[in-house]
C-alpha cells in the first residue's frame, strides 16, 4: 500500500470522498475562493482614502504658507514705499521753503513808500522758539535799516521766558535808540508780561489795548520735592556729584537751609537786573507805586496810570497816526519749516529720552 493512501494519511480526498456537489456548487466555492473579502477590500480602499486626504491637507497648508509669504512681502513693500514717499515730501518740502525764501527774500508784504517796519514777538521767548533773541535782533536791524521805514513796531504777545533772551532783545533796542532818531514802538497785544515786558521797556513808547496783561515784573523758580515719595516706594536715588552743592537742585534731594538761601539769592539779583532794565528804559515815566516790581500783573488801563505803559492803542492806529497813507511790512525773519520741524523732533526725543536741556531754570514768564 502507498504512502499517499487516503486512509493511511488521515487526509481527505475532495474529489473522490466528502460530500456530492453539483458542478453549480462547485464554481460557486472556486469564486468564493478567489475574490477576496469585502472588508479586506474596504479596508484597502481607506488606507488609500487617508493617503489621499492627508496629501491634500499638506498641500492646502502649503498654499496657506505660500499666501501668508506673499501677504508680508506685500505689506513690506507697502510700508517701504511709504517711507521712501514721505521721505521725498519731506525733502521737496524743505527745497521748496528755501527756494521761496531765496526767491521771495524777508517780509510777508512789501509795499513800497513810507511805512511801518514791523517786527513780531509771539509766544515764549527762548532760543529754540519763534521768539529768540536772534530771530528777534535780525528783524530789528533789517526795520531800522530800511530807508522808507518811518518807524520800528515791536508787536508783542508773549508771557516772556528766558532772562538770557530777554536781555539781549533788549540791549539791541537800547543800542538802536542811542544811534538814531528811528522811533522804537512797541505794541501789546493780549499779553506783554515779565520778560516780554523787560523787552517792550527798551522801546521809546508803549501802547496797549485796554484788556492786554502788562507787568509780571519778577523772576520765577518752580520745581517739586519727591524725597519723601520715593522713600514711602522704597525707591533709592544715587546721584554722583564733586561739590557739596552740585546737586542741590535734584527734585529727589532734601535743600538744606543754606542753599535754599544761596538760591533765593540768585533769584533776587536777577530780579534786580530786571528792575534797573525796567527803570532804564521807562525813566521818570514810572510811578512811585511800590508795588510795581512785586510780581504783579496789571491791565492795559491800570498800566497807563502806574507808567508802565504810555497810551491806550494799536498797530492800525499807529499806521494811521503816522502815516498819509497807512502801510505796515513785516521784517521778522521767516521760518524754515524744515529746521523748526527737526528742532522740535530733537525737543520731543531729549523729553522721552529723559535726557537734560540747556535752558535756564529761571524764568522771567508767567507762571
Amino acid at each position: 500500500m502507498s504512502d499517499d493512501d487516503p486512509k493511511r494519511t488521515g487526509a481527505e480526498d475532495p474529489w473522490t470522498q466528502g460530500e456530492e456537489r453539483s458542478p453549480e456548487q462547485a464554481r460557486a466555492e472556486r469564486e468564493a475562493r478567489q475574490t477576496p473579502p469585502a472588508q479586506a477590500v474596504g479596508a484597502a480602499e481607506d488606507a488609500e482614502t487617508l493617503r489621499e486626504r492627508q496629501r491634500l491637507q499638506q498641500m492646502e497648508m502649503m498654499g496657506r504658507w505660500i499666501d501668508g509669504v506673499l501677504v508680508e512681502q506685500r505689506r513690506a513693500r507697502r510700508w517701504k514705499l511709504f517711507f521712501r514717499f514721505l521721505f521725498a515730501a519731506l525733502i521737496l518740502a524743505s527745497l521748496s521753503a528755501t527756494f521761496y525764501s531765496l526767491m521771495i527774500g524777508p517780509g510777508v508784504s512789501t509795499p513800497t513808500g513810507p511805512h511801518l517796519g514791523l517786527v513780531k514777538v509771539k509766544g515764549v521767548i527762548d532760543a529754540d522758539s519763534p521768539a529768540s533773541a536772534e530771530r528777534i535782533i535780525t528783524g530789528l536791524n533789517r526795520a531800522w535799516e530800511a530807508e522808507e521805514s518811518e518807524a520800528v513796531v515791536l508787536q508783542i504777545d508773549s508771557p516772556g521766558g528766558s532772562p538770557v533772551q530777554s536781555q539781549r532783545i533788549f540791549d539791541e533796542i537800547m543800542r538802536l535808540r542811542g544811534e538814531g532818531d528811528k522811533p522804537i514802538i512797541a505794541v501789546i497785544e493780549d499779553v506783554g508780561a515779565s520778560g516780554a515786558y523787560y523787552v517792550a521797556a527798551a522801546a521809546d513808547e508803549i501802547v496797549v489795548a485796554p484788556a492786554s496783561l502788562v507787568g509780571s515784573i519778577g523772576v520765577i523758580f518752580a520745581s517739586f520735592g519727591f524725597e519723601e515719595a520715593i522713600d514711602r516706594l522704597g525707591v533709592e536715588r544715587r546721584v554722583y556729584a564733586a561739590g557739596d552743592n552740585k546737586a542741590f537742585l535734584d527734585p529727589f534731594s532734601a535743600v538744606a537751609p543754606e542753599q535754599r538761601e544761596f538760591w533765593q539769592s540768585v533769584l533776587e539779583t536777577t530780579h534786580g537786573q530786571f528792575i534797573d532794565a525796567v527803570r532804564k528804559g521807562r525813566g521818570d515815566r514810572l510811578s512811585s507805586d511800590e508795588r510795581l516790581f512785586t510780581g504783579l500783573v496789571w491791565s492795559g488801563e491800570q498800566a497807563v496810570e502806574l507808567g508802565l505803559v504810555d497810551g491806550i492803542g494799536s498797530l492800525g492806529g499807529l499806521a494811521r497816526e503816522r502815516l498819509p497813507e497807512p502801510k505796515v511790512r513785516d521784517y521778522t525773519p521767516r521760518l524754515d519749516p524744515f529746521e523748526r520741524l527737526t528742532r522740535q523732533f530733537g525737543r520731543v526725543a531729549l523729553e522721552w529720552l529723559g535726557l537734560p536741556r540747556a535752558d535756564s531754570p529761571l524764568r522771567y514768564q508767567l507762571p
